[in-house]
C-alpha cells in the first residue's frame, strides 16, 4: 500500500474517510500539523518477540522496511506498519522477498537505516542480494524467524535449522555477523546491537530468531531514548572529486557516501577497486575479498558475545543458543542438584563462531553437548573447534517444539 510522504495515513484509508475527495490533494500530517509519535516507547510492556523486534529497530533509528508477509516473520512487518508512519519513515510491502532485499539495500544506499524479515523460504530467496550487500558494503539488518523445513515444512512450528545457510547461504567467500536472540527482551536489544554493528562494519547484519522467540509473549522493559546507544555508518569527508568509497579506514571499514550527498559512487556487485570501478583480476578479487573479510576477522573482540552460566568448576560444558538455551539453562540447574556439574555456554553471536572459547572448554572439560533445533549444524562447528580434545554430543531434532530440559538431562547422566 502506498504512503504518501510525512503521512501517517494510508491511501485507501485517506480517500474512504473523505468521501468525493480526490485523495491526491490531501494536505499530509505534517501540513497538518500533527506530532509525530516517539520512536521509543519507554517502559514496561507484555509483547511478542517479533513486536519486540519491531520496536528494537525503531529505537535504533531504522525509518525504512520492505518485506514480503511470511509466517512466523509476519508480526513484524505488521508492527512496523502500524508504527513507521507515526515516526516519520516507509514501509513498503514488496511483490517478493527478492525485491524486498533489494528495496532494503536501495534506502540504504540513499543513508537510511534499513530492514527486512522473513522466514526459511524467504530468507533462501534473498540470498543472492545478501551477497550483493557483502559486496557492497551495504548496512542493513535481516531477521529470519526460523521454522521447520526444508521447503513449506511447518510454517507455524519452530527450528533452527538456518544456521549454516545464515554463514554460507550466498555464494563466494565472505564474513557474516548473525545473533540469536532467546527472549523478547533479548530480541528487543539485539536489533538494536544489530543496527549498530551493521553501521560499523557496514555490513548486513542477520538476526537468526526462532517461532518460539517470535511468538513469545513476555514482559519487555524499553529504556529512556537517553540511555540507548546507537551508532551511524563512518560518513565521507574531504574532495568530493577525490573520494574513494571502498578505501578502508583505520578499523578496515570505507567512510561511506550517500545517494545524494554530492560524491560520485559507483556500486557494483563485480569485483572492484577502491574507486567501486569493476577489475577483473585474481589480485583484485584477492585484494577485495580480503577487505571484506578482514573488518570482520580483526575485530573480532568487538563482534563476538556470548554468556557464561556455571562454567568455572563445570565439567560438562553445553552449548546452545536462542530458545534451545532456555532448555539448556535450566537443564544446568537441576543437573546441579544431581550432582552433576554442568554449565552453559549461551551463544549470543553465533557468527563469526567464538572458536577461541569452545577451543579453551574443551581443554578443561571432560565433555561437549551441543542443544539445538536442527541435526546439528553448530554441533559441527563445536565439534571441528573441540579438536578431539573433548568427545562432543548432539542433543537436537528436525524442529516443530522445543527441546526439554529432561532430553538434555539424560545426556549428561550418560556423558557424567
Amino acid at each position: 500500500m502506498e504512503r504518501r510522504e510525512g503521512c501517517g495515513q494510508i491511501w485507501p484509508f485517506a480517500q474512504a474517510s473523505l468521501p468525493g475527495k480526490d485523495f491526491r490533494s490531501l494536505p499530509s500530517l505534517v501540513e497538518c500539523k500533527i506530532p509525530m509519535k516517539p520512536a521509543v516507547l519507554t517502559g514496561e510492556h507484555f509483547i511478542t518477540g517479533d513486536e519486540a523486534c519491531a520496536e528494537g529497530a525503531l529505537a535504533a533509528g531504522c525509518l525504512f522496511f520492505a518485506g514480503y508477509p511470511i509466517t512466523p516473520a509476519t508480526e513484524i512487518a505488521e508492527h512496523m506498519a502500524n508504527r513507521l508512519p507515526d515516526v516519520g519513515g516507509t514501509l513498503i510491502q514488496m511483490e517478493d522477498e527478492i525485491a524486498a532485499m533489494a528495496a532494503v539495500l536501495g534506502a540504504s544506499c540513499a543513508g537510511a537505516k534499513s530492514m527486512t524479515a522473513t522466514s526459511g523460504p524467504g530468507f533462501s530467496l534473498m540470498m543472492e542480494n545478501l551477497g550483493l550487500g557483502v559486496c557492497t558494503e551495504t548496512p542493513c539488518v535481516v531477521v529470519n524467524v526460523q521454522r521447520a523445513g526444508p521447503s513449506t515444512g511447518l510454517p507455524t512450528l519452530g527450528a533452527q535449522g538456518d544456521m549454516m545457510q545464515a554463514r554460507w547461504g550466498s555464494h563466494g567467500h565472505y564474513e557474516i555477523i548473525a545473533l540469536a536472540p532467546a527472549s523478547p527482551q533479548e530480541i528487543f536489544h539485539q536489533t538494536i546491537l544489530a543496527f549498530n554493528l551493521s553501521e560499523t562494519y557496514r555490513t548486513p547484519v542477520l538476526i537468526m530468531a526462532d517461532e518460539v522467540v517470535g511468538h513469545l509473549s513476555e514482559r519487555v522493559i524499553i529504556p529512556e531514548e537517553g540511555d540507548i546507544r546507537t551508532v551511524s555508518r563512518p560518513k565521507a569527508k574531504g574532495r568530493k572529486d577525490r573520494f574513494k568509497p571502498f578505501q578502508a579506514g583505520p578499523n578496515g571499514v570505507a567512510p561511506m557516501a550517500n545517494a545524494g550527498d554530492g560524491y560520485a559512487v559507483h556500486i557494483t556487485g563485480l569485483t572492484h577497486d577502491e574507486r567501486g570501478y569493476p577489475n577483473m583480476s585474481a589480485e583484485a578479487h584477492a585484494e577485495m575479498v580480503d577487505r571484506l573479510t578482514g573488518k570482520i576477522r580483526r575485530n573480532l573482540h568487538d563482534i563476538i558475545r556470548t554468556e557464561s552460566y556455571r562454567l568455572d568448576d563445570a565439567d560438562i560444558a553445553i552449548v546452545s543458543y536462542g530458545v534451545s538455551s532456555r532448555s539448556s539453562l535450566a537443564a544446568v540447574d537441576e543437573a546441579r542438584e544431581m550432582g552433576i556439574r554442568a554449565g552453559l555456554l549461551r551463544l549470543i553471536t553465533v557468527w563469526p563462531f567464538p572458536e577461541e572459547q569452545v577451543r579453551t572448554l574443551a581443554e578443561r572439560v571432560r565433555g561437549l553437548v551441543t542443544v539445538e533445533i536442527n541435526l546439528g549444524q553448530i554441533h559441527l562447528e563445536v565439534e571441528r573447534c573441540a579438536g578431539g580434545k573433548a568427545p562432543c554430543t548432539l542433543v537436537g531434532h528436525a524442529g516443530g517444539t522445543v527441546i526439554s530440559p529432561d532430553e538434555i538431562i539424560e545426556t549428561l547422566k550418560r556423558m557424567a
